[in-house]
């Protein structure tokens, strides 16, 4: 077992990952613990080591790290075990992942697996996998904006925090969307594998992460009043219905603009549109409970 984890985390989160650790070493399971170096890193290690024959590589972090794992992982045998240390941890929350250590050191040490099936983003800055979603427009920009600091210092509320500091300033720029040959308009756009999206909140009743295809959020209604109703909605579990959504289901999602729109993967910044979103050429073996 090859555990990959970025020490620029913070202490609490290293705190659980050495419980985890703390629990599989009690119980006899031998694990490497590898520090990854930057942006990109984790996805060169977990590459190596399927290459060389690890029988499971572990993501220590949240859905960016899950993602650049799970990148070196594609088109391999190995499977991705995932500890949830991130901010929202949406894609542990999707597969209903433990999350207290002994938990998770079961889950580790028992390795019952299920697929899912990520998406890949080809943008000007090259491709990008995601393993919950893409976002384009307003929720990009507050991501691209967002201080790591502050996202480290107090968690999702960051996100709000910024949300509020973008709605004054965001040009909202029309987006120009093609699903499955169907040509659309939105403001803001999310593509999504899983039901979730930032956090435990609901935005795609019924999507799947192990199917291929996309739930693609269109939000249509433009400006700071609609961001901050969406925004709203939003904790309550209420945006699916909300007005001015539209939910549509797609294989191959386009995403145009006539001005720089910066484009999000996993809550990382990916760069900028336009997008060509696909299934990736194969799924990928996770570790579940069950």
């Amino acid at each position: 077992m090859i555990v990959l984890f970025n020490p620029a985390a913070g202490w609490r989160r290293i705190d659980r990952l050495w419980r985890v650790l703390d629990v599989l070493g009690e119980n006899g399971i031998r694990f490497e613990l590898v520090q990854t170096g930057g942006p990109g890193h984790a996805t060169t290690l977990a590459r190596d080591a399927a290459r060389a024959g690890a029988g499971l590589v572990v993501a220590a972090g949240g859905d960016g790290t899950v993602a650049e794992v799970a990148t070196g992982l594609l088109a391999s045998r190995t499977p991705l075990g995932i500890i949830p240390l991130g901010t929202a941890n949406v894609l542990a929350r999707e597969l209903r992942l433990p999350t207290h250590p002994r938990g998770v050191a079961a889950m580790l040490a028992f390795r019952r697996t299920r697929p899912i099936w990520p998406g890949i983003a080809t943008l000007p800055s090259g491709s990008r996998l995601f393993v919950q979603m893409l976002g384009a427009g307003f929720d990009a920009e507050v991501v691209k904006r967002l201080p790591p600091g502050l996202k480290r210092l107090i968690g999702r509320g960051a996100y709000a925090l910024q949300t509020l500091g973008e709605v004054a300033r965001y040009p909202f720029v029309p987006l120009s969307v093609r699903i499955d040959g169907r040509d659309l308009q939105a403001a803001s756009v999310v593509v999504s594998k899983g039901r979730f999206y930032g956090g435990p909140f609901v935005l795609a009743p019924g999507a799947d992460p192990g199917a291929q295809g996309f739930s693609v959020a269109l939000f249509d209604r433009r400006g700071p009043l609609a961001a901050l109703g969406y925004a709203a909605a939003l904790p309550l579990n209420l945006l699916p219905g909300s007005p001015g959504l539209t939910l549509l289901r797609g294989r191959v999602v386009e995403i145009h603009a006539d001005r720089e729109v910066p484009a999000q993967t996993d809550g990382d910044l990916a760069g900028n549109i336009p997008a060509l979103i696909q299934d990736a050429e194969a799924p990928i073996e996770v570790v579940v409970c069950r």
